[in-house]
């Protein structure tokens, strides 16, 4: 009994000074992205380290893009070389991981983000064989209804 109660002790002092406590451990949590890609592509690799260094897990899955694309409900027009699901919103392309945390932090009702094409200087697209160029961009919001609108854009 004795035992019991010192273990219960410092259980408690435990939980009481850690930060699953506190209810952090679920604001500090990663969000998962789960990315469909070609296993040949080396931009998507790119991207994907991107978005692992600003904070994201990433499950990888190597089979190409175009058949989640549709399944997911992303019009072809906004497409590029790999597809991307985080909480319920679709991610198509070099989206960089600002506007996708951006994107889950004020939680529009839209299927997603979308940056068409591979445009150079987009995360991913940033590496030095492109010797610094950027090309400008916008990162769309795409609505459920395949409609965009400019959610940022890059000079």
């Amino acid at each position: 009994m004795m035992i019991r109660r010192v273990f219960m002790g410092l259980a408690l002092s435990f939980l009481a000074t850690s930060s699953f406590a506190s209810g952090k451990e679920f604001a500090e949590e990663s969000p998962l992205v789960k990315v469909w890609k070609s296993p040949y592509c080396g931009c998507c690799k790119e991207w994907i380290a991107h978005m692992q260094a600003n904070g994201f897990q990433v499950q990888t899955f190597e089979v190409g893009n175009s058949e989640v694309r549709s399944r997911l409900g992303m019009p072809m027009r906004y497409g590029s070389c790999h597809t991307a699901v985080v909480q319920g919103y679709v991610i198509e392309g070099h989206v960089p991981a600002a506007d996708v945390k951006r994107l889950l932090a004020e939680k529009p009702n839209a299927l997603g983000l979308a940056v068409p094409g591979m445009p150079i200087g987009s995360p991913g697209m940033d590496g030095v064989a492109y010797g610094g160029r950027r090309d400008a961009y916008k990162v769309l919001l795409v609505g459920k209804d395949g409609a965009a609108q400019v959610f940022a854009s890059y000079p």
